[in-house]
């Protein structure tokens, strides 16, 4: 056994908790256009400041029974959703591509993490900041020259791809529904995000976001009795791109052997 692959993998999982951790003040303080920095960590409801033993990741919530220590208001599931999603996929970055590519595995758990605010960012409030879009570029420029197997052109494909598919995908719903069919910041998303996938697996992505993204604004439009109320896709678009940064290889290999063998 690899012990020290062991531990890199133990070392992902906790440090990506602790990551996920900060990105409950980014999901919360950038649409707002807080300082990510200051005021520290506290209450949202009593403005309490949290002490640093109420503030350890998932272990805090469990012993608070996720109430504030200080006025005892409820405080929601999803901050520890946010941190346990963001220790799997840290570990899930590190299992699959540390010992293929260091630069790799950690440019794509940076690249996990900022897809994950997003996904939160746009669900509760229905904008992209640009700077979440840019972090994610630059997460797709470091891993093309941290690994030598990583076919640099289909890279750069792939960026200009999910730019101009989903900038006329926006222009078209302007001129044709008279409508913006598509935020700027999903534009741009898809342009980075092509920049980290190369445009195979950015096509999986897409392909995922929009089978899925259908059926459930459907549903939610046929319950809500409202088909032109505006629904969030980045979300979906967020878990495409990641689950084609994690398994996408895997998933075209196996699609593509099984079509060759029929």
């Amino acid at each position: 056994m690899d012990y020290i692959f062991v531990l890199v993998c133990v070392f992902a999982a906790i440090y990506g908790l602790c990551i996920g951790s900060f990105l409950n003040v980014v999901i919360y303080r950038l649409p707002l256009s807080m300082s990510l920095a200051k005021p520290s960590s506290h209450c949202p409801k009593c403005k309490h400041p949290i002490a640093w033993y109420d503030n350890i990741p998932v272990l805090s919530y469990l012993l608070l029974g996720g109430k504030c220590r200080n006025c005892g208001v409820h405080i929601p599931f999803r901050y520890t959703a946010v941190e346990i999603a963001n220790g799997i996929m840290w570990l899930l970055c590190a299992l699959i591509f540390w010992q293929q590519s260091i630069v790799t595995a950690v440019s794509s758990a940076f690249a996990c993490s900022v897809l994950l605010s997003i996904f939160f960012i746009d669900l509760e409030n229905m904008i992209i900041p640009d700077v979440l879009n840019l972090f994610l570029a630059i997460c797709g420029v470091i891993s093309i020259f941290g690994n030598d197997g990583v076919i640099w052109y289909s890279r750069l494909i792939g960026g200009a791809v999910g730019l101009a598919f989903f900038g006329l995908f926006k222009l078209g719903s302007l001129i044709i529904l008279k409508k913006d069919g598509l935020g700027g910041g999903d534009v741009l998303l898809m342009g980075a995000a092509g920049l980290l996938l190369g445009w195979e697996r950015l096509l999986l992505a897409v392909l995922f976001a929009s089978v899925v993204g259908s059926v459930i604004l459907i549903i939610i439009a046929y319950k809500t009795k409202d088909k032109d109320k505006p629904f969030p896709f980045a979300p979906f678009l967020c878990a495409g791109v990641t689950i084609s940064l994690l398994f996408g290889n895997t998933i075209i290999n196996w699609y593509t052997n099984l079509i060759l063998g029929i």
